[in-house]
């Protein structure tokens, strides 16, 4: 199934992150360029990298300028992760081509590929809670409540694997079918965002 496979990708792409745990370090994709597993390790690997961009600009005593610097790489970043999760779909798109959906079929309220986005997160949430009831210098209450929470979050994971695995054998079987809508963000098109466009007469 989809989830087993994305899922241990997922936590590969986030233990490879942290061995050097430097944001601006060189991805090493171990995976072929055209496969599915290329983009899931993508994937994951940008959703790692703009967490850190994240923790970064939260910082209350950042210098304005820094955050801005901070802030407009996070919003290239979350383009990539855009154009990434588009590419897993037209992926399914191709591979679902052929299958002739039922006269009953219906359509989900998200395409695959951003249901494993939502999956991608998921881990990286999964792994930082983790970290966070192996800390030794808070107290004993700080590791109970981070704990609660990491049950939650690896019960969430085993729900939304399963539905992402049942939607895809639903397209396969003809039950649903995909449809795709680009995301079509206005704020990085200077032709869409009035403060871009009009800046530029």
């Amino acid at each position: 199934m989809i989830s087993a496979l994305a899922n241990t990708i997922f936590q590969r792409a986030i233990a490879d992150y942290h061995v050097e745990n430097e944001i601006d370090q060189v991805i090493q994709n171990p995976f072929e360029s055209s496969s599915l597993e290329h983009l899931l390790y993508m994937k994951c690997w940008i959703d790692t990298v703009q967490w850190h961009m994240e923790d970064v600009v939260r910082n209350p005593e950042i210098d304005p300028k820094v955050g801005l610097y901070w802030k407009r790489r996070i919003d290239e970043s979350n383009q990539h992760r855009t154009d990434t999760v588009e590419y897993i779909d037209s992926y399914y798109l191709l591979k679902f081509q052929d299958v002739t959906p039922n006269e009953d079929a219906k359509i989900n309220t998200e395409s695959p590929a951003w249901a494993i986005d939502r999956l991608s997160i998921l881990a990286l949430k999964i792994y930082h809670m983790e970290q966070e009831t192996l800390r030794n210098d808070v107290a004993p209450s700080h590791i109970d409540a981070c704990q609660v929470k990491l049950n939650i979050l690896l019960e969430q994971r085993v729900d939304l694997s399963q539905s992402i695995d049942e939607l895809l054998s639903d397209i396969q079987a003809g039950k649903k079918y995909m449809k795709v809508y680009k995301q079509m963000k206005m704020y990085n098109d200077p032709s869409l965002n009035p403060v871009l466009y009009q800046a530029s007469k």
